[in-house]
């Protein structure tokens, strides 16, 4: 497993109020990656908080609960998830309420688990999990977002989602409400396969299928993560972009 974390400001923005880190852990039973990607909002700065305090804070509490005795409970991955989620959205919760420069701040978180072939992708908000599988490119998400539950009510089209005035309004995120739903998802995985979690900087101005052409190209991983950052900036780097991509090895 080999894996390549990269964020940038962008052209416009005056502050980075993404976050992403990845943490691979090495047991007896085998390694387990734990990578996770936030798309903080609330302005003044606060969003890039509330982005870093939910990264930190998943990755540190699935380490905790994850690994028990250097045994890996992954029959318990669901609950350990939600808990975890609910978990950093007190977090951030009870940091927006402590002072007034915090308050309404809020963020997208997510986070993705790989353990021999199987793949555990939790997200709340819209930024997106991708999985290339045998050449085949899918979205593993499901955005929390006003045009996304507009195209899926097929009132507007995929193509007139992307320049819909309402198409950066989240439904759901962390820290913005004392409870928090989460959505978790499972796959099967092959050696070879890639894992992509990026925020809306990329998935905004880069099509999926030019994601999937440069993520295909057998060149190192580092090299392909700033290539898609590149990609956003040409197009258009009116956001921060934030990608973690991962090759099961």
């Amino acid at each position: 497993m080999i894996y390549s974390c990269a964020s940038d400001i962008g052209k416009v923005r005056k502050n980075n109020e993404d976050y992403c880190k990845g943490e691979i852990i090495d047991t007896d039973f085998g390694s387990i990656g734990i990578f996770a990607l936030a798309d903080g909002m609330g302005g003044h700065k606060k969003g890039e908080v509330a982005s870093k305090l939910a990264v930190e804070n998943i990755i540190c509490f699935l380490k905790e609960n994850l690994l028990q005795s250097n045994n890996i409970k992954i029959d318990y991955v669901d609950d350990i998830i939600k808990q975890a989620y609910n978990n950093v959205n007190t977090i951030i919760y009870e940091k927006s309420k402590s002072n007034e420069e915090f308050q309404g701040m809020g963020t997208t978180l997510t986070t993705a688990i790989l353990y021999k072939n199987n793949l555990y992708v939790a997200n709340v908000g819209d930024s997106r999990c991708y999985l290339l599988n045998k050449c085949e490119f899918s979205k593993v998400t499901i955005d929390h977002s006003v045009v996304e539950e507009l195209v899926r009510a097929n009132i507007i089209t995929k193509e007139e989602a992307k320049t819909h005035p309402r198409r950066n309004h989240i439904t759901r995120a962390m820290g913005t409400d004392e409870m928090v739903i989460v959505d978790i998802f499972k796959y099967k995985i092959d050696r070879g396969d890639k894992i992509l979690l990026t925020s809306d900087g990329l998935t905004g101005f880069v099509d999926d299928e030019n994601i999937k052409d440069v993520i295909l190209k057998s060149e190192p991983i580092e090299s392909l993560t700033q290539e898609l950052i590149n990609e956003a900036n040409n197009n258009s780097g009116k956001d921060n972009i934030s990608v973690v991509l991962v090759e099961d090895k």
